[in-house]
């Protein structure tokens, strides 16, 4: 039977029928006598003490841990926090030929979010690329192709204004929220190392620590290639837009994995394919930009969910997670109009919206 703590209330009528008990005549119901303050100081004492022992109750457990107790849960496993990465790339400077622009030159953001130079770069030409990076980590420093930074202070024959070259600003990332830390800490416990069966390849995939790759999701695939071999596959959702990794991402997790695998076994790291699902919806009430850009939210939350390779995304959870969108009261799914079966080395990832 589960404890029920006491209220403030049946502190003070406990300890009031106490001091009845064993004092005669005494009667501590009464606002404004010594026994009655008493009765209601020692109530509220013990009330907080109360809460103190179900405040500690829950840190004893690392599923209804706080933060700071979940971190020391963690780090007794071994687990420890993602830190927030921070965002890189090139930027295109245009200026005067022989200009410098030196190392560590701050670029600001329209919005306050500043990046430094990676390395010096000498104008060959009127234009030049050099590699940036974020001063803060975090998401936010990530930046599409094209946008224009500017410098903090002039440089000598070189233009203020900075354009974001092919590719953008990415791989910056948050710091890890306690939920993924949990469910992380919650499979390290209940899926202990066996010295290389499915469930640790997957933990060595998501070993950031290890090989300093954002690993969200993973999948290993025993003999899927023949007796004696294992295919892994792996996203980073968090780093890119569709979360499919680079070829580089995979080489370096692949190049981390032929370090701890069993020697025995024959190991193919690959990216998953993506299929791109394109919802169609009409008939949306209200069909405002808010209820629009919660509907977007829940359909990339459930994709990022149930998408695994080779699993069905249900029509029926479509639906369902179009419903729960802040603020939907109606609307007709058009498309897709029955359940997707991705093959074994697909994995649908969000397309786009069509409204009509």
């Amino acid at each position: 039977m589960p404890f029920s703590r006491p209220t403030l209330a049946d502190l003070v009528n406990q300890i009031s029928s106490d001091i009845k008990s064993n004092l005669t005549d005494a009667n501590a119901w009464l606002r404004r006598t010594v026994l009655g303050v008493l009765s209601r100081a020692f109530a509220g004492a013990l009330h907080g003490l109360y809460g103190f022992i179900s405040y500690v109750a829950k840190q004893v457990f690392p599923d209804t841990a706080e933060k700071a107790f979940l971190r020391r849960w963690a780090s007794i496993w071994g687990v420890k926090p993602k830190p927030a990465q921070a965002a890189t790339g090139n930027v295109t400077f245009t200026g005067l030929i022989g200009s410098t622009i030196p190392v560590d030159t701050v670029l600001q953001r329209s919005d306050g979010v500043e990046y430094v130079t990676l390395a010096a770069l000498d104008l060959a030409a009127e234009t030049g690329t050099v590699a940036i990076e974020a001063i803060a980590g975090g998401a936010t420093g990530n930046l599409d192709a094209g946008a224009t930074l500017a410098l903090v202070e002039p440089i000598v024959g070189v233009q203020t204004n900075v354009t974001v070259a092919a590719g953008g600003l990415s791989k910056g990332s948050d710091a890890e929220q306690d939920e993924s830390l949990l469910a992380r800490l919650l499979n390290r416990i209940q899926r202990p190392p066996h010295g290389g069966n499915k469930d640790d390849y997957e933990t060595w995939a998501k070993d950031k620590e290890a090989h300093g790759i954002d690993v969200t999701r993973a999948w290993s695939n025993p003999l899927e290639l023949g007796l004696g071999t294992v295919v892994l596959r792996f996203m980073m959702d968090d780093t890119h837009g569709d979360g499919i990794p680079l070829p580089a991402d995979v080489a370096t997790v692949a190049s981390y994995i032929d370090e701890v695998h069993p020697v025995t076994a024959e190991v193919t790291v690959v990216a998953p394919v993506a299929v791109a699902v394109a919802f169609q919806i009409s008939g949306l009430t209200p069909g405002n930009a808010a209820v629009r850009s919660a509907i977007e939210a829940e359909l990339r939350d459930l994709i990022r969910r149930e998408a695994e390779p080779g699993s069905t995304l249900l029509i029926s959870h479509v639906r369902e997670a179009i419903s729960i969108a802040a603020g939907e009261t109606d609307h007709v799914l058009v498309a897709p109009n029955e359940n997707l079966v991705a093959d074994t080395h697909e994995i649908f990832t969000f397309g786009n919206i069509t409204w009509s």
